[in-house]
C-alpha cells in the first residue's frame, strides 16, 4: 500500500462495512500478512480474530460504535467502542499492517477518547489486552493506561476468538482517566 497522502478522515461503520472491516482486522493480527507490522498475534494464536457475524453485531448494537479511519478512498484503521457503566470499552483496534508505527493508531485512539468523552460524557476508557503482549501494553502506558493487576482468562475452546498455541494466554484490563 502506498503511503498516506491525506490526514485520515472518521465515521461509524455501518452494515456495509463489516466485509471490510474483518479483513483488516484479519490482516492486523492474523497469519503471515500481520507479521508486517508490529501488533501480530501470529505467535500466540491461530484461526481467526473475528468474523463477520461478530462486527456485523458490534456495529448494530445500542451503545456500541466502530470507528473507520479512510484516506484517500481505503480503510487504514478501526476500533469498537462500547457504553459500558461508568467507562467506555475499547476494542477491536486495528491499522493495516504496512501503516503501524506511522500515527495512525495514535489518531485512532485520540478520537476514541474524544467520542467517549464528548458524545457519551463518560470519563473513563479501559480495555483488556493479552498479558502476553508487552510491547502493545507499553504502548498503551505511553498513552496514559494504567495496568489494573485484574485479569480476564482467555476463551479456550471457543475457535470463534482464534486457537491458541500456548496454554497460558490471559487478558490484563489497562484503564485511563478521560
Amino acid at each position: 500500500m502506498q503511503p498516506v497522502q491525506s490526514e485520515p478522515a472518521f465515521r461509524a461503520a455501518g452494515p456495509a462495512d463489516v466485509p471490510a472491516v474483518v479483513a483488516l482486522v484479519e490482516s492486523a493480527y492474523r497469519g503471515e500478512a500481520s507479521r508486517a507490522g508490529w501488533t501480530t498475534e501470529a505467535d500466540l494464536l491461530d484461526g481467526q480474530r473475528t468474523d463477520e457475524a461478530g462486527v456485523a453485531e458490534v456495529v448494530a448494537r445500542q451503545g456500541s460504535v466502530v470507528l473507520l479511519a479512510e484516506a484517500d478512498g481505503a480503510l487504514l484503521a478501526c476500533c469498537h467502542l462500547e457504553r459500558r457503566t461508568g467507562a467506555a470499552y475499547f476494542g477491536m483496534f486495528s491499522v493495516r499492517p504496512a501503516l503501524q508505527g506511522g500515527g495512525i493508531g495514535r489518531s485512532v485512539l485520540e478520537r476514541a477518547e474524544r467520542h467517549a468523552r464528548e458524545e457519551w460524557g463518560i470519563d473513563r476508557m479501559e480495555m483488556t489486552v493479552i498479558e502476553q503482549r508487552a510491547d502493545l501494553i507499553a504502548w498503551y502506558e505511553r498513552r496514559g493506561y494504567v495496568r489494573t493487576g485484574e485479569f480476564e482468562p482467555f476463551p479456550y475452546g471457543d475457535e470463534r476468538f482464534g486457537v491458541p498455541l500456548r496454554p497460558d494466554l490471559r487478558f490484563e484490563r489497562l484503564v485511563k482517566a478521560l
